[in-house]
């Protein structure tokens, strides 16, 4: 019998590991903990009512592993609601995500425990990689994106949104280790029942730090699914298009509450040319008129805040066309 969560001895860090029908990935996301060069952590992992073998994976986990400690949702939640209940567990003086179906690198936990016990900041982040599909089956995992790079290299110690904007476009919960006292300080949590949740929270840890730290390091392997399964491949559709929308404007206003200008200005900028030129393509020819509706309206007043920025293609035309919807 695996000793209780409780009982296992003072570990740094905990990994709060959510997954839904993730059967096929669960076991490397899984073996990534592992392989850590830092052993001293746990991991919860929470099961959210699967259909597949994702509990009976996290279970044998925990059977093999007493770092491992499982929850099982007896309904479906989704992702926040799922972090939310490993939040509610963390013993550890540190916290970390891992989505089940992405992978960490081997020195990730080492690298991000490491600068923040060395630093003394709240919130230690890294670089991270997409791992997408091949014809044969397999997952290669690319380089490091312009905006990823910009967010976290060169390394920094003990900087604020202040000196570092942008670090703000570093807006997922899995590249990231921080103070579990932060998240109880400020009474953190994931919005439940909105997809992009990372997104608002990200800001929130951000402007909520005493410091943070960035690293260049690529700690996690983010997976784009072969079978289109994941949520950042369904933006087509106009409840999750609405959820993505919400979530973008909401990390902004986040940032305007804080009085981090530069930094709301980066999201502006970065979203103008990275997030934009992609939805307008699937605006152009969308089923549903209100599609185009709501993006337009969501440019016009992205751009009527942009402060003249001078936009390369395709985010320039990306913009002249959604202006009209």
């Amino acid at each position: 019998m695996p000793r209780r969560f409780e009982d296992v001895h003072s570990p740094v860090v905990t990994v709060i590991v959510p997954g839904y029908d993730v059967g096929p990935y669960a076991a490397e996301a899984l073996e990534s903990l592992r392989a850590q060069t830092l052993t001293d952590w746990v991991a919860i992992l929470v099961d959210d009512a699967s259909n597949d073998e994702t509990g009976a994976l996290f279970d044998a986990a925990a059977a093999s592993d007493d770092r491992f400690h499982v929850v099982h949702h007896r309904e479906r939640g989704g992702l926040s609601a799922a972090r939310n209940t490993g939040l509610d567990l963390v013993r550890t003086p540190l916290l970390g995500f891992l989505d089940a179906d992405d992978r960490f690198t081997p020195h990730a936990l080492e690298r991000l425990v490491g600068t923040v016990l060395g630093s003394g900041s709240d919130v230690a982040l890294g670089a991270y990689v997409r791992l997408r599909p091949e014809a044969d089956g397999r997952y290669v995992a690319g380089s490091v994106q312009p905006w990823v790079a910009a967010a976290t290299d060169p390394a920094r110690t003990g900087t604020t949104l202040d000196a570092h904007p942008e670090a703000s476009g570093n807006i997922v919960a899995w590249s990231k280790v921080s103070r579990t006292e932060l998240w109880r300080r400020t009474g953190l949590r994931f919005p439940v029942g909105k997809a992009y949740e990372d997104q608002i929270v990200a800001q929130q840890l951000y402007t909520r730090a005493r410091a943070f730290d960035v690293i260049p390091d690529v700690v996690v392997e983010w997976r784009e699914r072969a079978d289109g399964s994941s949520i950042t491949q369904h933006k087509g559709e106009l409840p999750v298009m609405r959820d993505y929308l919400e979530a973008l404007a909401g990390g902004i206003a986040v940032l305007d509450a804080a009085g981090q200008t530069r930094a709301a200005a980066a999201r502006v900028r970065l979203i103008l040319t990275m997030d934009l030129p992609p939805l307008v393509d699937l605006a152009r020819d969308h089923a549903d008129p209100a599609y185009r509706r709501e993006l337009g309206a969501f440019v016009r007043t992205l751009w009527a805040r942009a402060d003249g920025v001078q936009l390369a293609e395709p985010a320039a035309t990306a913009v002249t066309a959604a202006q009209l919807w």
